[in-house]
């Protein structure tokens, strides 16, 4: 396996400030119809101490006319690849909605492999793996998936007010959305490392006791840290949601020095 300088950027992976001597990294795991530069203001807050990686999935921006990836298990296959040819350093993988499902599979993988598992996944916006509901968005005519994107506000608003680029952004947007709404997940699947959730007390998509049903996935530590808010409370209370990404960051670099 080729290796990935610690300064480099692939199709994959995203350094917005590049840093060769940094001890601890973190990966971030975009959500639905999300792209890699969404976490741009992460990297600000944490880089150069931390190596901040942000992933892009194929099918958005400068990757856009690459077909999307519509299956979770597929995906996360991918993203191991990429990660597990990484430098070794101790990691934390942040993912904010379907981004914390790929997190939580991806970290399945790189742990069966041996190859750069993560310390601690934050697993933000999103019930747990097995906490299935009947959704089918994905089903939905583009007036029915931009519906439901304007009912949970992950979509910037610059967008919603250009036809255009609403319009192109949508096959990956419906991708991303077959890929999670069809994901399936065993009860007695776990990670290793420890989770902490992260959830807005009035988000749609995830209840309290869903978000807390991610202890049943780890056999680490588990915290559930709540916000005001609905599925993006996060861009609402930034500072906060760093500050538990800190948190995890710290223990990882503690346990190697």
């Amino acid at each position: 396996m080729s290796r990935i300088a610690d300064d480099a950027t692939t199709a994959w992976i995203r350094r917005y400030h590049p840093s060769t001597g940094s001890a601890v990294r973190l990966v971030c795991f975009p959500h639905a119809g999300g792209s890699a530069s969404f976490y741009h203001p992460v990297s600000v807050r944490f880089a150069p101490e931390v190596d901040v990686v942000a992933l892009q999935y194929p099918g958005r921006q400068d990757r856009r006319k690459e077909p999307c990836v519509d299956d979770i298990a597929v995906l996360a296959d991918r993203l191991a690849e990429e990660i597990g040819a990484l430098s070794e350093k101790p990691t934390v993988h942040f993912g904010h909605s379907m981004g914390a499902v790929l997190a939580f599979e991806t970290a399945l993988r790189l742990e069966a492999g041996g190859v750069n598992p993560p310390r601690a996944i934050v697993a933000s916006g999103r019930r747990a793996p097995s906490r299935r509901r009947d959704e089918r968005v994905h089903q939905r005519d583009d007036n029915g998936v931009i519906a439901e994107l304007r009912l949970l506000n992950g979509t910037d608003s610059a967008v919603f007010g250009h036809d255009e680029l609403l319009r192109m952004a949508l096959p990956a947007i419906r991708g991303d959305y077959t890929a999670i709404e069809t994901y399936t997940c065993a009860p007695e699947r776990r990670v290793r490392c420890g989770v902490t959730a992260l959830t807005g007390d009035s988000d749609p998509w995830t209840t309290l006791e869903e978000a807390a049903a991610w202890k049943e996935h780890t056999d680490g530590a588990f915290r559930l840290q709540v916000f005001p808010g609905g599925h993006f409370f996060l861009t609402d209370h930034q500072n906060a949601v760093n500050a538990e990404i800190l948190k995890e960051l710290d223990a990882a670099r503690a346990a190697v020095s």
